[in-house]
């Protein structure tokens, strides 16, 4: 399965890092996810099929939200 990048508004710190992954990861769907923020950018490797609803859900439970999103690959 193809990793999943997306932004995220709001994070500054280490503790924003920890506070994404940790929610992302408790996602049965996300068996990684690889946090920067300064950038803002999130990698998240899927386990398999993944609602972006979800992962919003799980970023906004963390206290932020999701700027933007990549295109989705080719199937």
């Amino acid at each position: 399965m193809a990793e999943l990048e997306f932004w995220v508004n709001g994070m500054t710190c280490e503790h924003c890092e920890r506070a994404v992954t940790a929610e992302l990861t408790s996602l049965a769907a996300v068996s990684d996810a690889q946090v920067d923020a300064p950038s803002g950018r999130v990698l998240i490797t899927p386990t398999g099929p993944v609602d972006r609803a979800d992962l919003e859900r799980a970023v906004e439970d963390a206290g932020y939200t999701v700027r933007s999103w990549s295109p989705l690959p080719d199937a």
